[in-house]
């Protein structure tokens, strides 16, 4: 909807420096209106389909996303019959494919998703590699290819990854390994020598280009299902899989990987969240345990609390216990994997805290330096690798600019970038590529890795600089805290909770609900856990919120919790499901705050 400019309760600048509108103009409004009354909505509800720009012909369908009526004819995507032609052959013929996934999430669940297929299709166990992040690097390398092929692999297909492969690609080809691509991040002109399944490719016209890389595999697999039951593979004898079974992966893979929650993804997530809480995964079971989840899984946990832990083996530990922990049917095995990736996720954050000291140090010196900024590229040479894609988003939501990280080992840097939405950092570092200001490097709008040399790091940084500096202004001009309502404290409430989560999924694309609390008194404010600032508020109508800032130790708005006790403040928070001990209550996190005066 389009924003109405006059401020919400006033606010033009709040603690964190930002305007407050509403998400709703006079339009909006109406609408809301419309969908309740033509549908017999709440009128919460209403005002929050209102705002995502829910028409009243699409509301039972956007309150209800399914696959069925969502999913695309996986033909549409560029070359993806070829591919499907291709895996067919090789579960009829039991041909040794490998598999060689990325270390993250999506590449995890991705490979997970292949080696389920391949048991129940009654083909050999896929090879599975996963590379070191650290002795390899991102995507498929010359030496891991020889070893696939030496243990007698003649399909490699690669998940999340090899794109931009082509001297890989081209050892494969001389080792007399054919090659499937299943991927999604942004493609150059010119594709490697390969069957290239990636409806980011130039030349793909699907419109999918939205999905992570499990997606573009489950669209696969539906592809390869369907030329099965034509060739007769599938009988009494051999059950064809039950692919909506497996949604829990694409769910996981899509929050994590920050993909857009609509269209497909939103149903994906809808429905594989719905699978998840069944526990029938063995290893997500363990994990969720491993995790001290308590309550069914919600969308908010695959990103912060399912995902990291997975993300932790690739960043600090096995790169494979993840893809490994998916696929196991053994729960002691499960429990086991599942409480290493938790201790490597807990050591993961020490590391983190530390070199983010080091990077919040360099980039206020940046600052001190000029005040031309559009981009910040901070550089180490005693920083993690694994740790760096972390560093450049606590940069990105410190100082609201698109951040790069970069961890160097001699002469050579390998890092990753975190933007502003509507600045594309993955196509302008494919342009720095071109221009040999990076060794390698691509991604998506919001998330990249690169790879630079140490004399290129200046040149590289006034690039990025000059070439985001127009994006970032209209990105930051449009930077103002979009509330969707108010709220009384006596309003915040679990009834009021579960009405607005029919929404959801919320993430990226759908955000999350905002609301405000007008006038709200804090009566107490301490800092807990790492960091983050827990607040007891009181309204005006005498209800008490207990509220916590994450992470917001040390910034602006965590000093104007500590400091502002008897104060009376406006809360801009956000609500969610807490379970403890089997207790449901509302969890209030509070995202900025404006002085009620």
């Amino acid at each position: 909807m389009v924003e109405v400019k006059t401020a919400f309760l006033g606010v033009e600048r709040s603690v964190l420096g930002r305007p407050w509108r509403a998400r709703l103009d006079a339009s909006g409004e109406a609408l809301a209106l419309a969908l309740a009354q033509t549908h017999g909505l709440d009128d919460m509800l209403a005002r929050v389909l209102a705002g995502r720009g829910v028409s009243v012909a699409e509301v039972e369908r956007y309150l209800d996303p399914t696959i069925r009526t969502l999913m695309p004819d996986p033909s549409t995507v560029r070359d993806m019959d070829a591919a499907v032609d291709r895996l067919a052959r090789a579960i009829e013929t039991g041909e040794q494919i490998a598999i060689f996934g990325d270390y993250d999430v999506d590449g995890a669940c991705s490979s997970a998703l292949l080696i389920d297929y391949w048991r129940v299709a009654g083909a050999p166990e896929p090879l599975l590699h996963i590379p070191d992040r650290i002795f390899e690097g991102y995507g498929p390398n010359a030496e891991a290819i020889r070893n696939l092929a030496g243990r007698g692999a003649t399909l490699l297909v690669t998940v999340d990854c090899g794109t931009t492969s082509h001297e890989p690609f081209a050892v494969a080809r001389e080792l007399g390994l054919d090659v499937i691509v299943l991927d999604h991040h942004q493609a150059p002109e010119h594709l490697p020598h390969a069957i290239v399944v990636n409806p980011n490719r130039q030349d793909d016209l699907s419109g999918q280009g939205g999905l992570c890389a499990a997606g573009v595999v489950f669209l696969a697999l539906v592809g390869l299902s369907r030329m099965l039951r034509t060739r007769d593979w599938w009988g009494d004898h051999r059950p064809a899989p039950d692919l909506l079974s497996s949604l829990d992966l694409v769910a996981l893979a899509t929050v994590a990987d920050v993909a857009p929650l609509s269209g497909l993804n939103r149903a994906f997530v809808a429905k594989g969240l719905s699978v998840m809480r069944n526990r029938s995964r063995t290893g997500l079971a363990a994990l969720m345990d491993a995790a001290r989840m308590d309550g069914p899984p919600r969308a908010y946990h695959l990103g912060f609390a399912l995902g990291p832990r997975i993300n932790a083996g690739g960043r600090i530990g096995d790169a494979g216990l993840g893809a490994r922990l998916l696929t196991l049917s053994d729960p002691v095995e499960a429990s086991r994997i599942a409480r290493e990736l938790d201790r490597l996720n807990a050591e993961r954050q020490v590391i983190e805290r530390e070199a983010l000291e080091a990077a919040v140090a360099l980039a206020e010196e940046q600052f001190v330096k000029t005040n031309r900024l559009s981009c910040l590229v901070v550089e180490g040479s005693d920083w993690h690798p694994g740790v760096v894609g972390l560093i450049a988003a606590r940069l990105k939501e410190k100082f609201n600019l698109p951040s790069f990280a970069i961890a160097f080992n001699g002469e050579t840097g390998s890092g990753s970038g975190r933007s502003l939405s509507g600045v594309d950092i993955g196509k302008t570092v494919r342009r720095a590529v071109e221009l040999g200001l990076a060794v390698k490097g691509g991604g998506h709008a919001m998330a990249a890795g690169i790879t630079v040399l140490a004399d290129r790091v200046a040149a590289l940084r006034e690039f990025l600089n000059d070439a985001l500096a127009e994006q970032v202004e209209a990105a930051r001009g449009a930077d103002a805290l979009v509330i969707d309502a108010a709220l009384s404290g006596r309003g915040v409430n679990l009834d009021l909770l579960r009405r607005v989560e029919k929404a959801g999924p919320f993430g990226q694309g759908n955000p999350e609900p905002l609301f405000v609390l007008p006038e709200q008194r804090i009566v107490d404010a301490a800092v807990v856990g790492t960091g983050h600032v827990r607040a007891r508020l009181r309204s005006g109508d005498g209800a008490s919120v207990d509220a916590i800032a994450f992470r917001a130790g040390g910034s602006p708005l965590g000093e104007a919790l500590l400091g502002g006790r008897g104060e009376r403040f406006h809360v801009a928070a956000r609500l969610s499901a807490n379970q403890f001990r089997g207790v449901e209550r509302v969890e209030t996190r509070i995202a900025d705050l404006a002085r009620a005066d």
